[in-house]
C-alpha cells in the first residue's frame, strides 16, 4: 500500500472514532440524566472534542444518541440481501429481521445493553422519536430497493416493493413498541414473530370467528342488555379495575348527595 493510501484511510480511521465516542457520550448522558437535562457542549465536552467538531458529525444531540441505531437498518437489509432468491418478498423480509435478532455477532436490540432503554426514552420524547423515525425511513429506503432488484422491477413503476417493506417494517415497529411498553426486553424477538404471524394470516386470510361465550345469565328480558343482568365481568369487557372505579365514583355521589 502506498503512502499516499494510507493517509486518508487513517483519516477515515480517526473521523469514525471520533463519531463513534461523540455517540457513545451521547447515549450515556441521555440515559443518565434525560434528553432535556443535557447539552451538545456537554455532549463534546465528554467526548474531549469542541462544540465546532461536534457539529461536524451531528446535527443535533438527538441524532448523536441515536447514531448507534442506524447500524441496525444496515444489518437487517444485508441479511435481506443474503435471502434465497425464490423466496417472496414479504418471507424474505420476516427472515432477514429475525435472522439480526438471532445473530449475537449483530448485537440485535434485545442483545445490546441499555438499547431498550433508549427506545424507552424514544416513546416519551418527541424530539428523539421523530430522529428515530427518520432512521427507519433511510433504512426503508434501502430495503425498497433490495427488494424491486429481486423482484427486477423498477420501483418507481411497480408499487410491490414498497408495499412489502411498509407491511414488513410497520410489524417491525408494532413489535418494538409492544416490547417497550411491555417491560420484558427479553420478548423482542417473539414479539417480531408473533407481528409478523398476525400480518401474514390474521389479516390476509378469513376472519376468525369472534370465541363463543359460555354465560349463565339469568332469563333475558327484551330490550334489556346482557350486561345489565348480571352476566360475569370477563364476559362483558369490564375489567375489575373498572369495577372498583365505578364503585368509588358511586361512593363519593352517595356522600355529596347525604
Amino acid at each position: 500500500m502506498t503512502p499516499e493510501r494510507k493517509i486518508p484511510e487513517r483519516r477515515s480511521r480517526k473521523a469514525r472514532r471520533t463519531r463513534d465516542t461523540l455517540a457513545q457520550a451521547a447515549f450515556e448522558l441521555v440515559l443518565d440524566r434525560g434528553l432535556r437535562n443535557v447539552t451538545v457542549e456537554e455532549i463534546a465536552e465528554a467526548a474531549d472534542v469542541d462544540r465546532r467538531t461536534f457539529s461536524r458529525y451531528f446535527t443535533s444531540k438527538e441524532a448523536a444518541a441515536l447514531d448507534s441505531l442506524r447500524g441496525d437498518g444496515d444489518r437487517i437489509n444485508a441479511a435481506l440481501r443474503a435471502r434465497p432468491a425464490p423466496e417472496p418478498p414479504l418471507l424474505a423480509y420476516r427472515r432477514a429481521v429475525l435472522d439480526w435478532l438471532a445473530d449475537p455477532g449483530a448485537e440485535p436490540w434485545h442483545r445490546r445493553p441499555r438499547i431498550f432503554d433508549l427506545l424507552v426514552v424514544a416513546e416519551e420524547e418527541p424530539t428523539l422519536y421523530a430522529v428515530f423515525h427518520h432512521i427507519r425511513v433511510d433504512a426503508q429506503e434501502d430495503s425498497v430497493a433490495i427488494v424491486a432488484d429481486r423482484l427486477g422491477v423498477d420501483p418507481r413503476q411497480d408499487i410491490r416493493p414498497a408495499v412489502t417493506v411498509a407491511a414488513g417494517a410497520g410489524a417491525l415497529l408494532a413489535a418494538q413498541a409492544a416490547w417497550v411498553r411491555g417491560g420484558r426486553p427479553d420478548a423482542l424477538p417473539a414479539l417480531v414473530a408473533e407481528a409478523f404471524d398476525a400480518l401474514s394470516a390474521d389479516l390476509l386470510g378469513e376472519p376468525r370467528p369472534a370465541p363463543e361465550r359460555h354465560l349463565d345469565a339469568p332469563e333475558q328480558h327484551p330490550g334489556v342488555p346482557e350486561q345489565h343482568l348480571g352476566a360475569p365481568e370477563q364476559h362483558r369487557g369490564i375489567t375489575s379495575t373498572t369495577r372498583t372505579t365505578r364503585t368509588a365514583e358511586e361512593a363519593e355521589g352517595t356522600e355529596a348527595t347525604s
